[in-house]
């Protein structure tokens, strides 16, 4: 509980836009419910939310200890009522998400609350498997990431033992991931392996596949299988033997198949996207393929989790056996 004496510069103010003020990272439907259930009390009782301050007033707020932190991008959970999330998984120590096209996995500057981790955050504090205030530095995070205009799974450590586990497995490649996409014309062939050589450019915020080493390029290779085509367009399933930025979507496109609807690296090509806002790829499902001890995970060995529903697969191929 915390008290507040209202000053001369803040009485004549209603009640619910003096809290907006004294309390920025409050969201507006909570501050209104705690008013309501009289955890918001002026001079030791329930006031309504358009009571008129007068100096002097003392305000008794039962409102959890975070939110009168300043706001910052990292208690950005605290501002969010409903969670904007959909779990595949979750268990004490994990949970999969299945990241909508659109939504960012971190925050860039713009809206914090809109980022994938902060609904994760949000989710686990208002369930209150995650209390902040109870640890030193410790907060549910994300294993691996994937881009702004790609949906799928994504997965978060809940404790701090299960983000160094499964961030060695990532790095040792014990984490089976596999991409379901939409690309134009026809693979040839038809099953195959795509490398080259990713060359980042961070100013222009898009990569290039040069198909010899040159400096500050890594190498990339990329599994394919094509399982149906339709239209002038086919659905595959790829594998990331590396994990370089714009992979799937750089390799296709180099190799003249770029994705349907990918603004970034089809955009050059005289190819229709349909009318798609984002680029037809899905991370759709993950294999816990432990070759090696996992610790505490060690009961996530051998499963595999699949998203039961793709949105542009089941558009543009229905009927088609993905999962």
């Amino acid at each position: 509980m915390k008290e507040i004496t209202v000053g001369k510069n803040d009485s004549g103010q209603r009640l619910d836009r003096f809290l907006e003020k004294a309390v920025p990272l409050l969201p507006n439907s909570l501050m209104q419910k705690y008013i309501r259930l009289k955890r918001v009390k002026l001079n030791g009782k329930g006031a309504r939310r358009d009571v008129r301050l007068a100096e002097g007033d003392v305000l008794s707020l039962y409102i959890n200890d975070e939110f009168f932190d300043a706001p910052t991008k990292e208690n950005a959970y605290l501002r969010i009522v409903t969670p904007r999330l959909r779990v595949v998984y979750e268990d004490e120590n994990v949970l999969l998400a299945d990241k909508e096209p659109g939504v960012l996995c971190h925050g860039d500057g713009g809206d914090e609350t809109a980022t994938l981790i902060a609904n994760i955050q949000a989710y686990l504090y208002q369930k209150g498997e995650w209390k902040p205030r109870e640890e030193n530095s410790f907060a549910p995070a994300l294993v691996n990431r994937i881009d702004r205009n790609t949906g799928g799974i994504v997965i978060a450590a809940k404790t701090a033992e299960a983000g160094r586990i499964l961030s060695q497995k990532l790095r040792d490649r014990e984490l089976d991931k596999r991409y379901l996409c939409i690309v134009h014309g026809k693979m040839t062939p038809s099953e195959g392996t795509l490398r080259g050589y990713i060359f980042k450019d961070a100013k222009e915020k898009r990569v290039y596949v040069r198909q010899s080493a040159e400096k500050g390029a890594r190498t990339a290779v990329t599994d394919y299988r094509t399982l149906a085509v339709k239209d002038g367009l086919s659905l595959l399933e790829c594998r990331l033997h590396t994990g370089r930025t714009h992979q799937i979507r750089a390799m296709l496109a180099s190799a003249g198949h770029p994705l349907l609807g990918d603004g970034k690296y089809g955009r050059l090509q005289s190819f229709d996207n349909r009318g798609e806002k984002y680029q037809a790829l899905c991370s759709y499902k993950l294999a816990f393929d432990f070759t090696t001890p996992a610790g505490e995970l060690e009961y996530l060995k051998g499963r595999v989790f699949t998203l039961g529903d793709v949105p542009f697969a089941g558009k543009y191929f229905p009927g088609v056996k993905y999962n």
